[in-house]
């Protein structure tokens, strides 16, 4: 009996040992309530340092094997081709080289193709299915110009905005059914300032893809700078000139308050609810 303990305590000792030795020279992971589950952290060689980790941990069951994988998050359209394109031909204020884009179509017409072929379904996530109806949008806008092109304003083609001009799915669509059954319905006014009807007036055209990862940056951004485009809108703390697209999709800005109430969240210059509003021309001319 007394050799049996003497050999349990020299077990006993050496376990701990051992465990000390292993949390040292490992990446700690954190416990959950839940039986065979670890707080998922990307495990490199070396040292990791806390400060230079950035990922977003999520539960994952332990594999078998005892090995640590990051589950990586993807897109659920690529719309790179149409990024690469905006890139070629939008400038920084959002000025389109349609002549460019006329003489090389078959890229857009490859993206729109592409666009067809893969059709939002339950499973894309609400930001998913807006990066691919602007992006749609937009890039349906620029084919219609092309095929009309040269031109002065959109509004030189008869009824533009109701052209079937494109097959997506089974189905073929029209830039008006996009923007009014389908955009305008999932409830997030900001669109307005991310769909570009080719025409001066209107938002620049963001010469990058909308993206469903990046979305929200990307639709503040074009909506702060749209309020700040003095060339469109003029705020004052008093006094506002505000284009007319806040005019004809005023109820898309009152969701949650007033069109001042709106305007308030995206610019530097906090407006009087009791401000005065006029609306500004709309310049038709081709954004280009």
């Amino acid at each position: 009996m007394k050799y049996l303990n003497l050999i349990l305590t020299l077990i006993l000792v050496s376990s701990c040992c051992a465990s000390n030795e292993i949390a040292q020279n490992s990446t700690s992971v954190s416990e959950t309530p839940e039986a065979n589950t670890v707080q998922l952290v990307e495990v490199v060689s070396g040292t990791l340092n806390e400060d230079e980790l950035e990922v977003t941990p999520t539960l994952e069951p332990i594999p078998e094997n005892g090995t640590l994988q990051m589950t990586s998050v993807s897109e659920a359209f690529d719309h790179s081709a149409w990024n690469n394109l905006l890139k070629s031909y939008v400038d920084d204020k959002g000025l389109v080289n349609y002549k460019a884009f006329k003489n090389d179509p078959s890229d857009l017409r490859n993206y729109i193709t592409a666009l067809g072929t893969n059709m939002p379904n339950d499973r894309w996530t609400k930001a998913d299915k807006l990066a691919y109806w602007i992006n749609a949008y937009n890039a349906l806008t620029v084919d219609l110009i092309i095929r009309n092109y040269p031109l002065n304003s959109i509004k030189d083609i008869k009824n533009p905005w109701d052209q079937r001009l494109w097959k997506l799915g089974d189905k073929w669509y029209n830039l008006d059914e996009i923007e009014h059954q389908i955009l305008r319905k999932m409830d997030e006014p900001r669109i307005h300032f991310g769909i570009v009807c080719a025409s001066y007036s209107c938002p620049r055209l963001l010469n990058e893809a909308y993206t469903a990862s990046n979305l929200d940056a990307q639709l503040n951004k074009v909506t702060q700078e749209f309020l700040a485009d003095t060339n469109r809108n003029i705020i004052e703390e008093n006094e506002v000139n505000l284009s007319k697209i806040f005019q004809w999709f005023s109820k898309d800005f009152k969701s949650e308050g007033s069109v001042i109430d709106f305007i308030n969240q995206y610019t530097s210059i906090r407006v009087s609810a009791k401000a005065k509003i006029k609306y500004m021309d709309y310049n038709w001319d081709l954004n280009e």
